[in-house]
């Protein structure tokens, strides 16, 4: 897949370096395919987690207060 990174949904980045990640694994490719997929699968990492990053931070909790109203945030806590 050659589609540029930046129009990719986070899935479809995701699903694209699972595969990479699956290819290098395999020791199948050749050095100079394992080298562009590396660095296609290091851009996607980046790019996922620069996705995650801005997810976290629009999903921060909204404390409201006994009208329903915004009073605060908090930090979004995963797990």
């Amino acid at each position: 897949m050659n589609i540029p990174i930046e129009d990719l949904s986070f899935e479809d980045a995701l699903k694209e370096l699972e595969r990479i990640v699956g290819r290098l694994e395999s020791g199948e490719a050749s050095l100079d395919e394992s080298i562009r997929l590396y660095e296609r699968g290091d851009r996607l990492r980046a790019r996922c987690a620069e996705r995650l990053d801005a997810a976290q931070a629009r999903i921060e909790a909204i404390r409201l207060d006994a009208e329903g109203k915004p009073t605060a945030t908090r930090p979004f806590a995963a797990g």
